[in-house]
């Protein structure tokens, strides 16, 4: 077990390399870069994320193409502007350097959470993350705990009640939560019951209200979920419907095998072939989707959310560093989700171990 956990581990290393190599290079392509946006504040413009580029980089460009003699530029708009002051500018961005140093640089700095500073607000990134983050993880854990928590014994009850009354209604139940995306859930929800139109039960916006150091303890945890309430229950129905039906197929599937209907046939008790038997197989494609699913609830699940009720998160943080060009702030962001990501398809595998201890891993090669 330690020698396949030691493989993984290691297996991190090329895979973020990896992510982040691809990334680095789309970027290298994309139209427009934190100098234009630089330039575009000064002359009072605005650079449009699809403008062309000339020569397509953020980085570096095509010169100008004008009569003989005409001054040459890498940068959209920088006609007329002082050399020196142009490359003072990629100086302090660090595209002073050639593309490959600057990304060995990025990877070591990395390697030892050095994310620098952003590029357009006065704080380092490591402290804009922490900023952020107690509003992602609030979302990510609670709303995986939430779906799973519900979805796992009503999947499994559906299952073991498949055909009747109990599944149909629920099965309707769970078609809808399936159909609604989440921020059109949670635009309801707000309507209902955030004083859109009809009652002003939860707060709109923030994690906290603005007296919360001010409250007891008992009564910061109540505010706390009091603020989560509307915005778990949008992203949760999405997702608790997805595992539901999962869950259900998966034990319908399990169910209806050899060795369950052996088991009955030797008389042992339903609640024992159900999870004695029955869970441990049955279980290991939910926890197969797991990691996707908890990654996913912190950015690509969140971002929509976090606009919606106001909530600034990660997900945010990360929108609205592309919007900006902040690319220090992109890549930190993109290095910390993978990072999660990979620990957490390793805790999955943790979690195969203890449904079934029949999987060895020792004999697995990675």
């Amino acid at each position: 077990m330690a020698a396949y956990l030691l493989r993984r581990i290691l297996l991190m290393i090329p895979t973020l390399i990896g992510i982040m190599a691809i990334n680095f290079i789309v970027v290298q392509f994309a139209p427009g870069g934190p100098v234009e946006k630089v330039i575009a504040k000064m002359q009072g413009t605005d650079v449009d994320a699809t403008a062309r580029f000339n020569g397509g980089s953020g980085d570096t460009a095509q010169a100008d193409q004008g009569g003989e003699g005409s001054m040459t530029s890498k940068y959209r708009g920088a006609q007329g502007l002082d050399p020196e002051f142009i490359k003072k500018l990629e100086k302090e961005f660090g595209f002073d350097k050639p593309p490959l140093e600057r990304f060995g640089l990025m990877l070591w700095n990395y390697a030892r959470f050095d994310f620098g500073q952003s590029y357009f607000r006065s704080i380092s990134i490591i402290d804009l993350i922490k900023e952020k983050m107690p509003v992602s993880i609030s979302l990510g854990i609670w709303m995986t705990l939430l779906s799973y928590g519900i979805s796992i014994p009503l999947g499994i009850a559906k299952a073991v009640r498949d055909g009747t009354q109990f599944d149909v209604w629920t099965s309707a139940v769970i078609a809808v939560g399936y159909a609604v995306p989440s921020f059109l859930f949670g635009i309801l929800l707000i309507v209902l019951f955030a004083g859109g139109s009809f009652w002003s039960v939860f707060p709109l916006r923030g994690l906290v209200s603005e007296n919360w150091a001010d409250l007891s303890w008992p009564m910061r945890i109540a505010d706390y979920f009091w603020h989560m309430a509307l915005p778990l229950m949008a992203m949760a129905t999405h997702a608790f419907a997805t595992t539901t039906l999962l869950v259900k197929n998966s034990f319908l599937d399990e169910i209806r095998k050899q060795y369950v209907l052996t088991a009955r046939m030797k008389g042992l008790p339903e609640r024992r072939v159900l999870y004695g038997h029955v869970f441990r197989n049955a279980m290991l494609i939910v926890i197969a989707g797991f990691p996707g699913a908890f990654i996913a609830s912190f950015f690509a699940g969140s971002l929509l959310i976090e606009t919606i009720f106001s909530l600034d998160g990660l997900g945010l943080l990360s929108y609205n560093a592309i919007i900006d060009r902040d690319y220090a702030v992109v890549f930190a962001t993109l290095y910390v989700f993978s990072l999660m990501g990979l620990a957490v398809n390793i805790l999955s595998d943790l979690m195969y171990m203890w449904i079934d201890p029949r999987i060895d891993f020792e004999s697995r090669e990675v």
